[in-house]
């Protein structure tokens, strides 16, 4: 079964894109991109770093954090990334099917920005 990832994103403006894919290297290089495989709203809202990753085995599980993560409000997002909280707090979530949590991981493109 394939390996997939459930990522949370944060845009220069604060806000926080959550999305999913089965390579997250190749994933963060198109959302910082912004060309044509980037999200729709990664190219209005410029990414500034990978936040949190979670993986999972299957897709349906990466959609299933997913869906989770984009119904709580931004407090509890914020709360998820610094790892206040954990997934079993997001409703139908059993933090056990989910590892290798990566946290405030700063990719090249953003790290090679300040410079």
């Amino acid at each position: 079964m394939k390996m997939y990832y459930t990522y949370m994103l944060r845009c220069k403006d604060g806000s926080i894109y959550t999305g999913i894919t089965t390579d997250l290297s190749r994933r963060m290089a198109e959302h910082f991109s912004k060309g044509g495989a980037a999200a729709k709203y990664t190219r209005s809202h410029d990414p500034l770093k990978l936040e949190a990753a979670w993986q999972s085995a299957g897709r349906s599980l990466a959609g299933k954090l997913e869906a989770g993560i984009k119904r709580l409000p931004k407090s509890k997002k914020e709360k998820l990334i610094k790892g206040e909280i954990g997934l079993d707090a997001i409703g139908g979530i059993d933090s056990s099917e989910y590892s290798g949590v990566i946290r405030n991981f700063r990719s090249a493109v953003s790290a090679n920005e300040k410079h």
